[in-house]
């Protein structure tokens, strides 16, 4: 009975795991996922024109051959559409529309099908993110790549909490610096080895930006992702690699990624997880 009840146990985590993948999948190929991601143009003081045309400061691969001027400005964005011309802000025909700051947790949006332009931040410099529903990426994806499934990668982790909450700096993949809240740590042990990754604080969830020693040959070199739940009552949690999985910056170079603290640079092979996205 009690083998029957471990190898029902041990099928039923391989399903889940399994689901999970698919699910985050079909989460990235979505016209909303980071593969529709198709361009990052920074913004300087001042105007920038966007359009078709290869005249424009922003050339975009479709729409209006001068579609309006970007300006940003005391560190708001401005758009205004073309003298006589309207934008479709948010499903709102207007001429002159804010992007940033702006009210709320839905970004201000430009439609032009397929694209979709709003402002974007990457450390304090301010940008215009593109999406693009027909990407040569989007179209181009040839699916993700896991390690099998295995549950000695699924293991238990004590909260360490901070004795206070505080901000960390990281780096990211374009160079700009992120900061982050982090109130603690997790301590774990993976095969004979003790480890301990500092947690960033995410809504109620843990997040870990981590490497190990297969990043650059069997996963992707800068990092990848994981979450855990909050640790309960008695200050534990759950860590699970099967789950961890690249940035979008393994897919798609129009996006940034925050990289590692270095206490989360693991001297362990973790073969959990997802591959890098190119063999």
């Amino acid at each position: 009975m009690f083998l029957a009840c471990g190898i029902s146990f041990e099928q039923d985590y391989v399903a889940e795991i399994e689901a999970w993948r698919v699910d985050r999948e079909e989460r990235l190929k979505a016209d909303d996922g980071w593969l529709t991601v198709a361009g990052l143009f920074f913004l300087n003081e001042g105007d920038s024109t966007f359009g078709s045309s290869p005249l424009n400061d922003i050339v975009l691969r479709k729409g209006p051959a001068h579609a309006g001027v970007f300006t940003l400005r005391d560190d708001t964005i401005t758009v205004r559409a073309s003298e006589g011309e309207m934008l479709s802000v948010d499903g709102h025909a207007v001429e002159v529309a804010r992007l940033w700051p702006h009210e709320g947790p839905q970004r201000p949006t430009i439609a032009l099908a397929p694209l979709s332009l709003f402002a974007h931040f990457s450390g304090d410099r301010l940008a215009i993110r593109m999406r693009d529903r027909e990407s040569d990426i989007r179209r181009g994806f040839t699916g993700l790549r896991w390690y099998p499934v295995d549950a000695s990668f699924r293991v238990r982790g004590r909260y360490i909490p901070h004795d206070e909450p505080r901000t960390m700096h990281l780096s990211n993949n374009l160079g700009d610096v992120q900061p982050v809240r982090t109130s603690g740590s997790v301590a774990v042990t993976v095969g004979a080895e003790e480890l301990r990754l500092t947690a960033i604080d995410s809504d109620d969830r843990l997040w870990f930006i981590f490497r190990d020693l297969t990043s650059g040959s069997e996963t992707y070199a800068s990092a990848r992702f994981l979450y855990a739940d909050a640790p309960r009552a008695d200050g534990w949690t759950i860590v699970d690699f099967n789950q961890a999985y690249n940035p979008p910056c393994a897919y798609n170079p129009y996006t940034t990624c925050p990289l590692p603290p270095r206490e989360n640079r693991l001297p362990v092979r973790i073969e959990a997880g997802e591959l890098d996205y190119h063999e």
